[in-house]
């Protein structure tokens, strides 16, 4: 897994707590950021990613070349962000190859039930996890970022 795509729209604070703590955990992986708008990438590129840029097509390419997607789970649903996903961007991102790792938030008219109310910051824990789970499963490691793209 040496990609790792984090899409995020509003103000991108979920998107900065997941590259920071993507970068300091997997340091080896190139971490891509896609904001749904000009503030959410913004705020992930100073957050540390090794890539960033903004909109659906932005979305559309970066899924077609990620091994790991993470975003909340508005990012493949149709209309939610308050607008921000579009159709094109819940499409790309359910049907991409990649892994996919959903952060459970109940916003923006789209309730998941049975889960636990925690807080972004544990969520994100819960991501570096499962992404440190699935490297393990695949025993694969990351390239540097001059090495893969």
């Amino acid at each position: 897994m040496n990609r790792i795509l984090i899409v995020d729209g509003q103000g991108g604070g979920v998107g900065r707590q997941l590259v920071e703590n993507i970068k300091k955990e997997f340091s080896d992986c190139v971490v891509i950021a896609v904001g749904t708008n000009a503030m959410a990438t913004q705020s992930m590129l100073k957050a540390g990613a090794d890539h960033a840029a903004t909109g659906e097509n932005a979305v559309i390419v970066g899924c077609r070349k990620a091994d790991i997607i993470v975003g909340p789970i508005g990012i493949v649903i149709a209309d939610s962000l308050w607008g921000e996903i579009t159709p094109a961007m819940a499409v790309s991102v359910g049907q991409a190859d990649a892994v996919k790792i959903l952060l459970p938030m109940n916003q923006c008219d789209n309730q998941i039930v049975g889960i636990e109310d925690v807080s972004v910051g544990r969520l994100v824990q819960y991501s570096i996890e499962e992404i440190r789970r699935i490297r393990r499963s695949k025993n694969n490691t990351c390239h540097t970022p001059e090495n893969s793209l």
